[in-house]
């Protein structure tokens, strides 16, 4: 198996850790570098970086010095892992601010070239996208569409290059105990292991 460069997008907004998040995330952690892939680790929590604002930051601002190293990761990763809670139906506002910081036009996309949309310059990445929630995540995919992890997929990964996206939902977090947390843990130590 080729050797995979991967990020870990930690996006769960706790700066104390200990969340089931958390132990996913270093579950991926370790099964990637058990199999040999590099791995870098942003815990979005412990980054201080302000809102965007106005339209003229977007376009024009200056990238925060806090998030330099996050663009660098980015463009250094061939595989990208989010994990995040779904909060009111959503990632976390902290993890959007995220995104809309280190998505900025000249990075993630060029709106110069490429049409009407620009060009996207993140291509050749792949992505998997992790969330724990408390309903099941049958209902969440299915009666509600999934709707806030597709709005990432289309509207902000996709939008800017990367594909294909993988999705692993974890339901009923409140009621998974000790044994379902342990079979999860083992699930993403695999995927981590097969860079997916």
């Amino acid at each position: 198996m080729p050797v995979h460069r991967i990020l870990i997008v930690q996006g769960h907004p706790d700066p104390a850790g200990g969340h089931l998040c958390h132990a996913l995330a270093e579950a991926y952690r370790e099964g990637a570098l058990a199999a040999g892939h590099e791995v870098r680790v942003i815990d979005v929590a412990q980054l201080d970086f302000p809102l965007l604002r106005t339209q003229a930051d977007w376009n024009d601002g200056g990238l925060p010095t806090a998030l330099r190293p996050s663009q660098a990761s980015i463009a250094w990763a061939q595989h990208l892992v989010f994990v995040f809670p779904l909060w009111m139906g959503d990632m976390p506002a902290l993890l959007k601010a995220y995104f809309e910081q280190v998505a900025r036009p000249g990075f993630a996309f060029d709106k110069a070239k490429g049409g009407p949309l620009g060009q996207k310059a993140l291509g050749g990445r792949s992505a998997r996208i992790v969330v724990t929630m408390s309903m099941p995540a049958l209902v969440y995919r299915y009666v509600f569409r999934a709707h806030s992890v597709k709005a990432l997929e289309r509207n902000i990964l996709g939008f800017v290059g990367i594909a294909p996206i993988r999705e692993t939902l974890v339901g009923q977090v409140d009621t998974l105990g000790a044994a379902g947390v342990a079979r999860w843990l083992r699930t993403l130590r695999r995927l981590g292991a097969d860079a997916t």
